[in-house]
């Protein structure tokens, strides 16, 4: 009499191979997960978008980029303006006496020389590789004016919201000098620089905001691989601003936004050139959003009261 055994052997090794995967999951370290694993953390690139030329302030011309009719805002970032020229007819004229509320504003000085000086008495040289960060809370009055007459201006400002329960806090002013901002080697002669959260194992200078911002300026060098990792929950965007950058597998030109979608980790390099990149992430806010000129609330019956109390005198009270 003859018998099978074939079924019986493929049983066996059927069974072996499902406890060995039930053991692998269980047992095996977190860094050793599956490459498809890693990469489905990868943030794509989902959206890219140029500046668009424009004139603010009393007439400096800059790119505006988050805040233009295609990308209104990206929550909680509300505004993005990018400043670049050696015209001093560009930028000369600077931003005069003007009010805000309900927000927080961020300059970052790549070249360049400005003074802000506020309603509050607060006063800051901000240079190349410096920043501020300002608070504009219930209210404050301020300035940015240029403190050369000729050379490179070069930066970035970008609005973050504060949610509703902050708008109404007291302003407050963080002067960032460039020796206060953390650098770190990226290899290939690249160097970051962490403005306010915590990126390459380093966290910058700024009080963390209830938004849990992560600012960076980046160069990048010699086609070296660098990796950000980012609260999976945050909103993230990154904008070039020199050369050209492979985001994954996408390619973003220097003058572009990349709007990144949900993940882990940021994958960057340079492709094969020196670039720059102003990089950013934070908690979104899901709150309704009211907006007219240089007041950001959450009702128009309080951007209502903003220009009531601004035009009374008492938006700084």
């Amino acid at each position: 009499m003859s018998f099978n055994i074939e079924p019986i052997l493929e049983r066996r090794r059927f069974l072996a191979g499902a406890a060995g995967l039930l053991l692998a999951s269980c047992g095996r370290p977190a860094s050793n997960a599956a490459p498809a694993v890693r990469v489905a953390a990868l943030r794509p690139v989902l959206q890219t978008l140029p500046g668009l030329p424009t004139k603010d302030g009393a007439g400096v011309s800059l790119l505006r980029v988050i805040g233009q009719r295609a990308l209104s805002q990206l929550d909680p970032f509300l505004l993005l303006d990018r400043f670049h020229s050696d015209d001093p007819n560009a930028y000369i004229r600077g931003f005069p006496d003007h009010p805000h509320r309900g927000f927080e504003t961020v300059t970052v000085m790549l070249e360049g020389h400005m003074l802000h000086r506020d309603s509050k008495g607060n006063a800051g040289n901000i240079r190349g590789g410096g920043a501020q960060w300002m608070t504009a809370g219930r209210g404050i009055i301020h300035s940015e004016m240029p403190q050369q007459v000729d050379g490179l201006m070069s930066g970035f400002q970008l609005w973050i919201n504060l949610p509703a329960r902050e708008k109404m806090q007291a302003p407050a002013y963080q002067d960032l000098q460039r020796d206060r901002i953390p650098a770190v080697a990226l290899g290939g002669g690249g160097v970051a620089k962490v403005i306010v959260g915590r990126a390459f194992d380093t966290s910058g200078p700024v009080s963390a905001p209830s938004t849990e911002p992560v600012v960076a300026t980046l160069v990048l060098e010699d086609d070296t691989l660098v990796e950000i990792p980012t609260p999976p929950s945050h909103t993230a965007w990154l904008f070039v601003h020199t050369g050209e950058v492979l985001v994954g597998e996408s390619r973003v030109p220097a003058g572009t936004l990349a709007v990144l979608g949900a993940g882990e980790r940021v994958r960057l390099r340079a492709d094969q050139q020196r670039s720059g990149v102003l990089f950013a992430a934070a908690k979104p806010l899901h709150e309704p959003i009211a907006r007219r000129g240089p007041f950001v609330m959450n009702t128009e019956a309080e951007i209502e009261q903003a220009f009531a109390d601004y035009r009374a005198g008492t938006l700084t009270l």
